[in-house]
């Protein structure tokens, strides 16, 4: 898989998890006292991080073989790339 199509497929993982935000904020707040989260949008930006580096390399891994270090290296670079944008749409 090239680096570009490894991009766009991260790109579509990030697209997929921030689509999420608004119900994940929505049920953090309809379960304040059981999950006693101090700081939702914090909260919400952990879970989309973890979905995009985790599907990312689940994606990875589908691949002839398992992710070497420099993969999971680049998937990382690429998602942290994308940080900026990931927290705007969160707290904004």
């Amino acid at each position: 898989m090239s680096e570009d199509q490894l991009e766009t497929l991260i790109i579509q993982v990030i697209n997929g998890a921030v689509a999420t935000i608004p119900s994940y904020l929505e049920e953090i707040k309809e379960n304040k006292e059981t999950l006693k989260v101090e700081n939702p949008q914090e909260f919400v930006y952990g879970i989309v991080m973890g979905m995009a580096l985790g599907m990312s390399g689940a994606i990875l891994s589908t691949q002839k073989e398992m992710p070497s270090e420099e993969d999971q290296i680049k998937v990382r670079d690429i998602v942290y790339k994308h940080i900026p944008d990931i927290r705007e749409r969160i707290f904004s």
